[in-house]
């Protein structure tokens, strides 16, 4: 996973960090993993780290119902910072939802990757990581 090095979680659920981190350290995913109860934590952190790209995430796996601020509130905000970050980030959409609206919704977003419906499953994480690692290859 060379290319790989940072990956958000933000969620609420302290379990699904858990076993994200979980599934993450049995594909050999070593680097860094940040996990955020929602997407405001998230916010302040990539505004406190816009100059140091090594901070910032290369995959970010969002979900949609959160406290405080939602996963779409998210990506309203993180559309208005994008141009002052100097790196390519990565979203997935994860969430329990199967309602057309937020799937559209989610799709439809410019900065939206694709949308996974949950139980997330490790084959899906494994596709992912490997999907991402083929683009980066490919871009580089």
């Amino acid at each position: 996973m060379n290319n790989l090095k940072n990956i958000f979680i933000i969620d609420d659920s302290s379990i699904y960090h858990f076993m994200m981190l979980h599934k993450l350290k049995l594909l050999g995913f070593d680097e860094e993993v940040k996990a955020f109860l929602d997407g405001e934590e998230a916010l302040d952190f990539l505004n406190q780290n816009l100059d140091d790209t090594h901070l910032l995430p290369d995959l970010i796996f969002l979900d949609i119902n959160m406290p405080v601020m939602s996963g779409f509130d998210f990506l309203e905000e993180f559309a208005e910072i994008k141009p002052k970050i100097d790196k390519e980030i990565t979203i997935y959409v994860v969430s329990s939802s199967v309602d057309d609206v937020d799937i559209e919704r989610a799709k439809n977003n410019e900065h939206v990757h694709s949308y996974i419906i949950k139980p997330f499953q490790m084959e899906d994480l494994k596709s992912i990581l490997k999907e991402f690692q083929q683009e980066n290859q490919a871009s580089t």
